[in-house]
């Protein structure tokens, strides 16, 4: 798991009329996109555009990052290169089809809507239009993400290393076949969740031995982030570094037994499972609703 080589980013200082990145839908996910995309200067403010039905997250956004913001996503569609649909899922279909024949053949679509297949974009856009699937996790709001992205049937290499360097500015990439992208779910995807439960629970561990609680959570989180941060950055095995703290007869292998014991291993792993199945059961349902038979 050696650390990824970032793609080295096009900085647009100058954007060109119609060049824009657009984010059509500026919630969460797209504010730390946008986030992430001016602090490692892979793009200008002046070459973001956003539109939302909430005028005010459009006047957050424009007065934080000096980006520009618009209402008409018919106008934000016209003056894209790259259009980032960032809408919540349930609504994919109803804009698609409302600006989907705004779509031109020199742009890419990059979708962050969870449990939309490609086959269901592109269906919905104009033949021969340029998908990327995306399936980032909430990690990005710390510029800390995971993202795999998936390229759908007339993505060029070329649009996967754009979209590799919108995502890499907000955390780390793999590119997948879209066929994984339900396991993807299951891992990273909802595995902020399963790391929350965890640090809660060391913290409370802390808190029973005598911590205070705002020192238990503090230590808890540090360790948490400390330790996935020295496995990254040195790519040795797991189990190499646990045993780095591990010393015969001492506190870490007493804990880990009660780990073992409790059946902690077997937990994690039965709940990537069943999450992707989920992920996989939901991804179903959406392509049915749009009228595409999942492949």
């Amino acid at each position: 798991m050696r650390p990824r080589t970032k793609t080295k980013p096009l900085k647009n200082p100058a954007p060109k009329p119609g060049s824009a990145i657009g984010f059509l839908g500026a919630g969460n996910m797209a504010g730390a996109l946008i986030l992430g995309l001016i602090q490692s200067e892979v793009v200008a403010s002046a070459g973001i555009l956003a539109s939302d039905v909430k005028p005010e997250r459009l006047a957050q956004l424009s007065k934080e990052y000096g980006i520009r913001v618009t209402s008409d996503n018919h106008a934000l569609v016209r003056d894209s290169s790259i259009i980032v649909l960032s809408v919540k899922p349930q609504v994919v279909d109803k804009v698609l089809t409302v600006i989907g024949p705004d779509v031109r053949r020199d742009q890419l679509v990059i979708s962050i809507a969870a449990g939309v297949p490609i086959a269901a974009l592109e269906a919905r856009l104009p033949p021969g239009t340029r998908v990327v699937r995306t399936m980032p996790n909430v990690a990005a709001l710390a510029l800390a993400g995971a993202t795999a992205i998936s390229a759908g049937t007339h993505a060029t290499a070329k649009d996967l290393r754009a979209a590799s360097a919108l995502f890499e500015a907000v955390g780390r990439v793999v590119t997948l076949d879209e066929s994984l992208l339900d396991a993807v779910t299951g891992l990273s995807g909802s595995g902020p969740a399963y790391i929350m439960l965890m640090i809660d629970a060391l913290a409370d561990g802390g808190v029973k031995v005598g911590l205070h609680r705002d020192t238990a959570l503090l230590l808890a989180a540090q360790t948490v982030y400390g330790s996935a941060k020295l496995l990254l950055d040195t790519g040795d095995h797991p189990g190499r570094l646990k045993d780095m703290v591990t010393s015969p007869g001492g506190t870490a292998i007493a804990g880990l037994h009660t780990l073992e014991s409790g059946g902690l291993r077997r937990t994690l792993i039965d709940a990537v499972e069943v999450a992707s199945l989920r992920a996989g059961a939901l991804g179903e349902q959406m392509a049915a609703k749009m009228g595409v038979v999942k492949g």
